[in-house]
């Protein structure tokens, strides 16, 4: 009994874990990035195994809410030199080494 109490216990920390956001990098206002970030965490709990699909969720609705011209790269060991339009970037990390970056250039 002890043993399943533990279990579960260590699974809670995992998820805990591994589902946390950190925003590496961001100029957007407070309320877009707040909304933006949570638009990504849905967007890779939704599409776990497949980047493009959550990307591709991700543009959709940025250029529905605020605008076209967004961009989305999700991926692991990746680097980027972009230009951007002032405030609208977002470069975040997801679940420990997944990245996020999400900008918009018109």
């Amino acid at each position: 009994m002890a043993e399943t109490v533990d279990g579960k216990k260590d699974e809670a920390d995992y998820k805990r874990l591994h589902s946390f956001h950190l925003i590496r990098h961001t100029d957007m206002p407070e309320e877009m990035r707040v909304e933006t970030m949570e638009l990504c965490v849905t967007a890779c709990e939704k599409f776990a195994t497949n980047n493009e699909s959550a990307a591709k969720m991700i543009k959709e609705s940025m250029d529905k809410k605020f605008g076209s011209s967004w961009h989305v790269v999700i991926g692991e060991g990746f680097g980027f030199e972009i230009t951007h339009e002032v405030k609208n970037l977002l470069y975040m990390f997801f679940g420990g080494g997944l990245a996020v970056c999400v900008w918009k250039c018109s």
